[in-house]
């Protein structure tokens, strides 16, 4: 493990993950607006880099079934250990982690066999242009996942493999990852936009 890594806890029960759980207020973040949540119908969705596990957490937390997908082994071993604190923390916790489903593996591998509703992609971001520090915990995450440099390749399965729709969290200054196909629509937050890329839809 690359030094500095091991100092990377995942926390699901306290900070801002468990504040919004324990409001209750996920159901309009962008990122579950995004994936086309209904009050009457919940996707299933395919979190195809899990990293962190915080956007798993938040769809699983509005009744999703979730499946994460992570292919470092350090990574999936920090996913693991928090999802078990988590699911022993609280009965309303360990509802949420029931939803969740972890698998190591490379999700170029598994999507085609899951085929879900919903795929989030979620890769490493590029650098930033400014003279800002990225967060800690994310240098820390680099340096166990690397640059995602297959980005492209991992959305192009995704978008063939997914039944209804493919959401890329995406820097919302950056670049498109992808020339083509274009997004058929974007959600925007603060610092991040997600593109959603509508199975069937035509290209604009």
């Amino acid at each position: 493990m690359p030094p500095g890594t091991e100092q990377l806890h995942l926390d699901f029960v306290g900070g801002a993950v468990g504040y919004r759980f324990r409001r209750g207020s996920g159901r309009g973040h962008p990122l579950v607006r995004a994936s086309g949540f209904k009050k009457e119908r919940i996707p299933s969705v395919v979190d195809a880099t899990a990293g962190l596990g915080r956007d798993a957490f938040l769809l699983a937390s509005v009744g999703a079934n979730v499946v994460m997908l992570e292919r470092s082994p350090e990574v999936h071993a920090l996913l693991k250990d928090g999802l078990a604190r988590a699911s022993a923390a609280s009965p309303d916790l360990a509802e949420v982690v029931a939803r969740m489903t972890l698998i190591h593996g490379d999700a170029r591998d598994y999507l085609p066999q899951l085929r879900p509703d919903v795929v989030i992609v979620d890769p490493m971001h590029p650098p930033r242009m400014n003279s800002a520090l990225v967060k800690r915990e994310m240098r820390l995450l680099g340096c166990m996942v690397g640059p995602d440099s297959d980005a492209e390749d991992l959305m192009r399965v995704a978008l063939a493999s997914a039944v209804e729709r493919v959401v890329l969290k995406w820097p919302a200054r950056a670049a498109a990852l992808m020339q083509s196909p274009r997004s058929s629509h974007q959600v925007s937050g603060k610092t991040i936009r997600y593109e959603v890329f509508m199975i069937g839809a035509k290209a604009r």
